[in-house]
């Protein structure tokens, strides 16, 4: 299939003043990302869509889609985003005059993402690239969950969900429940970077059981983890709630890292039923995380 060529600037654009439709901090990624790294795994995808037509790079699809788990947009509001909005159109890579992809195409190209597993693999190249800048430090590891909110209705007693992977959860010492989904997020201490393969990995008491300790101790990782009262000890002694205490103050930047994903980003909700297109959004959303991180260091 041909692919469009895209990005050439127009007449119009020629005469547009200097800055118009600037963003910093896209601008600023834009120049920060080894951008052909990725294209490179993604390279063997097309857009399959109307016979004849051209389609779309790979490059401004993903770029897209970043933009898509940055702004916390919908398929649709992507598009229409792409429409009106310069600064996207530069950062994807379109000009004025280029049409911009709908939602139909965005949503196949973020399927064949997922189905392919690519999203792990496009993970691992954004921390190759981030280990290579000096931005990570590699002090820890903070394990941490938050509950996110299926799109779907939850089961009635006349009627099941139409998303059969989500689950009712419950945050604890709050009252009601969520259903939906928990992500899990292992987040790097110091640099705020979400990724997991420190030396040190410091986590609440919900993460608390000898498996996992063991686990962790086998991997050559020292638990760091909240210990919780059982019912051989109820009560925690004063050594173990000090132990605790510390641990919570380590751990204090996850809950920065849900703040910027859930109010800033937007990941308030998932979009699309079943567990493996849930965790596809929150994957997409820790990249965009990443880099977003990454150009706030870099300012």
């Amino acid at each position: 299939m041909a692919v469009k060529r895209t990005g050439q600037p127009s007449f119009v654009e020629a005469l547009m003043p200097k800055g118009a439709g600037a963003n910093a901090a896209l601008d600023r990624l834009a120049g920060l990302v080894k951008w052909y790294r990725f294209e490179k795994l993604i390279g063997h995808l097309r857009d399959e869509g109307a016979p004849g037509r051209p389609g779309y790079p790979v490059l401004v699809l993903f770029r897209a889609v970043l933009l898509q788990s940055l702004y916390g947009l919908s398929e649709r509001e992507l598009e229409e985003a792409l429409g009106d909005r310069l600064s996207f159109k530069r950062f994807v890579g379109l000009s004025l005059e280029d049409t911009t992809p709908d939602h139909t195409v965005l949503n196949r190209f973020r399927n064949q993402l997922v189905e392919q597993g690519l999203l792990e693999k496009l993970f691992g190249e954004l921390d190759r690239q981030l280990e290579n800048a000096g931005v990570i430090l590699k002090r820890g590891t903070m394990l941490d969950a938050t509950l996110i909110q299926a799109v779907s209705a939850p089961p009635k007693e006349d009627r099941p969900s139409n998303d059969p992977d989500a689950r009712f959860a419950k945050r604890q010492g709050k009252s009601g429940s969520t259903f939906g989904y928990k992500a899990h997020v292992g987040v790097d201490e110091g640099s705020g970077l979400i990724r997991g393969d420190e030396a040190v990995v410091w986590a609440d008491a919900a993460y608390d059981t000898h498996a996992r300790r063991a686990r962790l101790k086998a991997e050559g990782k020292k638990p760091r983890i909240a210990r919780r009262p059982n019912r051989h000890h109820p009560e925690l002694p004063a050594r173990l709630k000090r132990y605790n205490l510390l641990i919570a103050r380590r751990r204090a930047q996850v809950e920065t890292t849900f703040a910027t994903l859930k109010r800033r980003m937007r990941l308030t909700c998932i979009r699309y039923v079943g567990l493996i297109k849930a965790t596809g959004q929150v994957l997409l959303a820790s990249i965009a995380f990443n880099m977003r991180r990454w150009a706030t260091i870099a300012a």
